[in-house]
């Protein structure tokens, strides 16, 4: 019972669930369980049929897709309060992507049927899932603008803003959490341009030694890749677990299929 009492309340703080009324969200809870990963282990594999929804609780986990010739790409990278592939759980459909641990991880894996019973059952937890799926659309949609609109420079500054926890601080210093070819792999660019990007971030008040980083002048930098200075990146929205209308749910699928079209 502790441990679905946990779950329960872990589950509070994920986009989508949040909204689930206390007794679906409790029977979903219960049908779950806890899982440590170590870094490297696959959770499962583009073209698998969904057996679980994983809900990271600890720890990073990625998402890579296989291109036309073999090669292998990052599309996104998950950390702490994230669900993902929400959709192909609940439409039984075979996952497009695979996932892998990059770190040592803590998730929280939910049954998939039990999953799609309560959303079959219940009309308001379909709602609920619905905004979980459009949490995930808009953090694509977020990846698809920036690989058309900004150069590698520019993802590379907003991505080193992301981890900034103290923007207040003069220099931020941090390690990368990802290795700088996973990095480049999710960033849509190759090895070398990423050396490039770094080198070229040097005058933004950029300075790297190895895996260590430091960010001289935040606001230089906010300026640069084009964030207002009083954003912060790398936190969930403040309203992640607002109800958000039926309209902004399916507007964030429609800016993502266009981007995915133009972009084609």
């Amino acid at each position: 019972m502790a441990a679905i009492q946990r779950i329960e309340t872990l589950l509070r703080s994920v986009p989508g669930f949040a909204q689930l009324d206390d007794q679906s969200l409790g029977h979903v809870a219960a049908a779950g369980d806890l899982a440590e990963v170590a870094a490297g282990d696959v959770l499962f594999r583009e073209g698998a049929l969904p057996q679980s929804l994983y809900v990271v609780l600890e720890g990073k986990v990625s998402l890579t897709g296989t291109a036309a010739d073999a090669s292998r790409t990052v599309i996104d990278i998950l950390g702490p309060a994230s669900s993902f592939v929400l959709a192909n759980v609940l439409t039984d459909e075979r996952y497009q992507m695979g996932a892998e641990a990059i770190s040592s991880s803590v998730l929280v894996r939910l049954p998939a049927e039990p999953m799609r019973a309560v959303v079959a059952a219940q009309p308001a937890a379909a709602m609920a899932m619905m905004r979980a799926m459009s949490a995930e659309l808009a953090n694509m949609t977020r990846q698809v603008v920036d690989l058309k609109a900004r150069v590698a420079t520019q993802r590379l500054g907003t991505y080193l803003l992301s981890q900034v926890k103290e923007p207040a601080a003069t220099p931020v210093h941090f390690r990368l959490p990802v290795t700088k070819a996973l990095l480049a792999s999710w960033l849509g660019c190759r090895a070398e341009n990423l050396s490039r990007a770094f080198t070229a971030l040097r005058s933004q008040g950029v300075e790297t030694h190895g895996s260590r980083v430091l960010l001289h002048d935040i606001a230089r930098l906010k300026t640069y890749v084009g964030v207002p200075d009083g954003a912060r990146l790398g936190e969930p929205d403040a309203d992640s677990n607002t109800p958000r209308s039926v309209e902004a749910i399916f507007g964030d699928a429609f800016r993502l299929r266009r981007g995915r079209r133009n972009a084609g």
